[in-house]
């Protein structure tokens, strides 16, 4: 069976909501009396997610130009958070693991296995799952189509 030339990336997009908007209930979870002046700050889209280097000792939010726009975002990118900010917090916060599960697209009731560190390279070395599903669809589209075009050859 040959697929050469059937397959095609998808080719629609979507406007990507600002990293305000996606994390702004998981901001303010504990009560943090900032998160709304965070969210207005917080009014583009997220740098792209990686996963950190065993080099460095621990997850951050990648390169030094990465956490300059992190930091525009009002995001303390050195470091990952167990929690999101309390009620009378003060300065930039950092991300927790669930906030940059939801910003590569994985369902927050996605489960991940052991440390903050390995957590947070799951998730940063992952394919964000709605690009997968996207991908995935146009496999079968194409697959569907082969199987079509053969079953009619055979008739």
């Amino acid at each position: 069976m040959n697929l050469i030339g059937t397959f095609s990336f998808p080719d629609y997009t979507i406007e990507a909501p600002t990293i305000g908007d996606i994390l702004f209930d998981l901001m303010s979870e504990n009560g943090w009396t900032g998160a709304e002046m965070w969210r207005k700050q917080a009014n583009d889209r997220a740098p792209t997610i990686v996963g950190d280097s065993k080099k460095h000792g621990g997850p951050d939010l990648g390169s030094t130009r990465a956490k300059r726009a992190w930091a525009e975002l009002g995001v303390d990118g050195h470091g990952i958070d167990e929690n999101a900010q309390e009620i009378g917090f003060i300065g930039m916060p950092k991300l927790t693991n669930k906030m940059v599960a939801r910003i590569q697209g994985f369902d927050d009731n996605w489960r991940f296995c052991g440390t903050k560190t390995s957590i947070y390279r799951q998730i940063g070395n992952a394919f964000p799952p709605p690009v997968a599903k996207a991908v995935g669809l146009e496999i079968k589209k194409c697959l569907m189509a082969s199987r079509n075009s053969l079953q009619a050859v055979g008739e």
